[in-house]
Formats: C-alpha cells, structure tokens, sequence
C-alpha cells in the first residue's frame, strides 16, 4: 500500500474513532511510552555463549525445530537483533540471560559471572538505544540435572545458585547505571517434581530460605528492579513446582517485589487478565510474559488473539501502564528466528494499541448509569473500528514496513544473511 493510501486511510480511521470519543493521535503517543522487553533467547533456541549447546534437559524447557540460519556468535546473535529492532516501530528494550555473556572462551562457572562479561552488550545497547533487562539461568547446568536450584536439599548446592543470582543483580545494577534506565531482574526456577511428591512444604521452606538471603542484599530502584515468576508445570515438573503462583504471590506482597505473569504459566482456563488489577494494589508493579500457550505452556510466537487483547486492555484501563513491564518470553525453532521476534513484538504493540483505541470513557459512562446492554453494544463495535488504519501510520511515521510487507525484508536477510551460516 502506498504511503499517500495509508494516510488516507487513516484519516476515515481517524473520523471513525472519533465518533466514538477516541482520540487516535492520543493513542499514538500512548504506545510511543511502552517500551517492549525482546528476549534474546529466540534467537539461538536458548543456547547462550557459556558454552556449545546449553543442555535444557531438566530444566522445564523445551525448544522445538531446527529452521536454518541459527546464529552460531554473539556478533551474528546482534546482527539479528538489530535487524529486528529495524522492523520493530516504538520503543524496545533487549533481555538477556546470564549464559549470553562474553566469556572470551574461558570457564566461568555461574556463580562468577560478572559486569565485566557484559560490558560489550552495554555497548552495543548504548549504539542501539536500548535499555537491557537480565535473567539469572537457573537451568542447563550440572548443579540444576536434578531439576531443583534454590529449592535443592543440598546447602552447597542451593548456596551455588544463591550466589549466582546475586552477581546477576549485581550485573542489573551495572546495566542500570551505565545505560540510565532501571534494569528489570527476573527470576524463574524449574525447581518441581515429575510425580507428586512426599513433601510440598520443605522445598518451599527452603526456597523461601534462599529467596531472603539473596533480597539481603537492597540495590537502588533507579538502577534495578526485581521480579518473581511463577510456572503452573513444566516438563519434569508436571505434578509440582514450588515456585508456583500461589508462592511468589505471597512472597512478592510480603517482600515488596515485583510479581511476573507469564501467559503461557497458568491453567488454560484462567484469565491471566482479571489478576492483574487484583494483584496490583499490593505490589510495585507487575512484568508480563507475553507468550501463547497451545494447549500447554508451549512458548509459541505471540499472536493478536483474544488473551493477549485482554491482557492489553486490563493494563490500559487499570491505568497501570507505568507500573508495568512489556516483555516477550517464547521460542519457536521451527521459522525464522529473526521473523518470530517481529511477529511478536508487533503483535504486542498491536495490542496496546488496541486498548489504547477503546472508547473507555463512554464504556465507563455506560456501566456507571447502569446501561448494560449500552456497554455491550459499545464493546462489541470497537471490535471492528479500523485498527488496522491507524497501525499502519504508526508503522509508516516510525519508518518501518506496514503491514505484512515487513516479511519481504525478512527474506531478503535469510537469502543474504542467514543462508551464509553453516555448523
């Protein structure tokens, strides 16, 4: 579509949420302020650098496909992302976990990574624009073959990956201070059982055990944040996981942190959405894992589907949009890995958009007097308001591909790019 088409179109787009009150450039403006956390990990099926070929087994984990094109260095990893980030409009961040640090060949074990083996991701954030997030890896690592980490009945053991996760925040601290914006630290564990076991309350002891002594330690906000992830199961783990929901809830209330929802962590049942505003008045803010679960916490690439509109929605309306972090958390070996990073991030966007664009003044009046069937009909016609008109400008301002075309350019850098890589 040409240029002088889409402004047209979005000008009709423009009347159209008029009508209904929505101001269109309002909403634009609003996501230019919703930063969108993209996981490294998609690009390499979440092997990391520590060494060739992180071994999930055990950890909860499981990366399906083998699509051709895999980045085999960190420098080929960043050539990806940056192209990416060129098809991505807004605001990004980049999230990294501990094994993609620059370790020069050497062994250093995970208790003893430290700012001096990310200096070179700063820089390349620094040139890119970008603030970075952080994750310890609590996975594919002897200590953790068992599948417990924090939980584990071993002291030496759960002291190891206490450790770990210190110099992780210690990293975040560094990551805040050089690049000026607060890095998000993460924390999700694989720690469970296959089977039900004896004793559900002494791994959560311990891992309450743990937890403390690591938050012993206060870093400053305007440097870093903390955040606890849940999971309902995991492979390996299908019967019992300690850090389930329930756990870090609680934990994240008593301790002041941060809460993770991941949509790909919780029954397919349950409404990831309705909990945000009940978990919000109780906590400094919450970090979404925007994923899309198939049948089972599957990390399939995120699609503009109901849940995630839901999700998008219960953020805007609650008015929580600056006590929320945006991020991506899947991986799919089975496209091109550059691709499914766009896919995604545009489909969060898309999505926040969306909530942005809702009439919500007038579905407020509509409750508020008491017109049910006026909220009803009002919900269900902006379903059909034209979004896309107005994702279209937004894409078109920022200087990136609209619609699908974006896919050209995905191929053009598979036949001159990713095609090159072999081994």
């Amino acid at each position: 579509m040409s240029d002088t088409r889409i402004e047209r179109a979005y000008e009709t787009a423009r009347e159209a949420y008029g009508a209904h009150g929505v101001d269109t450039e309002a909403a634009l403006a609003g996501l230019d302020a919703i930063p969108v956390s993209v996981h490294c990990w998609q690009g390499d099926d979440v092997g990391g650098f520590e060494r060739t070929g992180a071994d999930l087994a055990g950890s909860g984990l499981q990366v399906t496909g083998a699509y051709p094109g895999k980045p085999r260095t960190i420098g080929e990893l960043r050539a990806d992302l940056h192209r990416a980030f060129s098809l991505i409009p807004g605001p990004r961040r980049l999230n990294l976990h501990a094994i993609y640090g620059e370790f020069g060949g050497a062994k250093v074990d995970r208790d003893a990574v430290g700012p001096e083996h990310f200096r070179g991701w700063v820089d390349w954030a620094r040139s890119e624009g970008l603030g970075l997030d952080f994750n310890p890896t609590c996975f594919g690592h002897p200590r953790a073959a068992d599948g417990y980490t924090l939980c584990h009945r071993d002291p030496a053991v759960r002291r190891f990956w206490i450790d770990h996760v210190q110099a992780c925040r210690r990293i975040s601290v560094f990551f805040g201070h050089e690049l000026g914006s607060p890095c998000l630290h993460n924390l999700w564990i694989p720690d469970g059982s296959k089977e039900v076991p004896a004793d559900r309350a002494e791994p959560r002891a311990r891992l309450r055990e743990s937890l403390d002594a690591i938050f012993a330690v206060e870093h400053p906000a305007a440097r870093m944040q903390d955040s606890l992830e849940s999971k309902l199961f995991g492979i390996g783990s299908e019967s019992y996981v300690a850090g389930s929901h329930e756990f870090y809830l609680a934990y994240a209330v008593a301790r002041n942190k941060m809460l993770c929802l991941d949509l790909g962590h919780f029954h397919p049942t349950e409404s990831v959405a309705d909990k945000i505003s009940a978990i919000l008045p109780f906590v400094p803010g919450i970090v979404l894992h925007l994923s899309r679960g198939v049948r089972w916490d599957s990390d399939h690439v995120v699609t503009l589907n109901d849940e995630l509109l839901a999700v998008a929605e219960e953020v805007v309306r609650t008015g929580a949009l600056d006590r929320t972090v945006v991020a991506l958390d899947y991986f799919d070996a089975s496209i091109n890995r550059v691709g499914a990073w766009v896919a995604g991030a545009r489909a969060a966007q898309r999505a926040f958009l969306a909530a942005l664009l809702l009439p919500v003044s007038d579905l407020r009046s509509a409750e508020e007097g008491g017109r049910g069937l006026d909220r009803l009909v009002l919900r269900e016609e902006a379903r059909t308001l034209p979004l896309g008109a107005v994702w279209d400008i937004y894409c078109l301002r920022r200087g990136v591909p609209p619609g699908s075309s974006w896919l050209a350019e995905i191929g053009r850098y598979e036949r001159e790019v990713q095609s090159g890589r072999s081994g």
